[in-house]
């Protein structure tokens, strides 16, 4: 974002300066350099953007399928509480 913004600034200087004055070609190379390094270097963050969306997304499918194990698995736990509760008073009145 920084460097999108300090291109902006370059092709505005220059765009300000070519009013006023002319461009040499290597002024304008660099500014181009400038832009084109600029430019890949956004492209390969929104590709890292994008993995980390990907693993972030698969994370977060893997905790919902975690939790819904831990919850089945809570389930029945609870579900022998009850029949070992219920073995136990019976056991007792008797």
């Amino acid at each position: 974002m920084k460097k999108t913004t300090r291109l902006s600034a370059i092709i505005l200087a220059a765009g300000l300066t070519a009013g006023c004055s002319s461009i040499s070609v290597e002024q304008l190379e660099a500014v181009t350099a400038t832009a084109n390094n600029a430019l890949s270097e956004a492209r390969a963050a929104q590709d890292t953007a994008s993995n980390a969306l990907s693993v972030a997304n698969d994370a977060a499918a893997a905790a919902t399928s975690a939790q819904s194990a831990a919850d089945s698995a809570q389930s029945c736990c609870n579900a022998n509480s009850e029949r070992l509760d219920r073995a136990f008073s019976r056991a007792m009145s008797k």
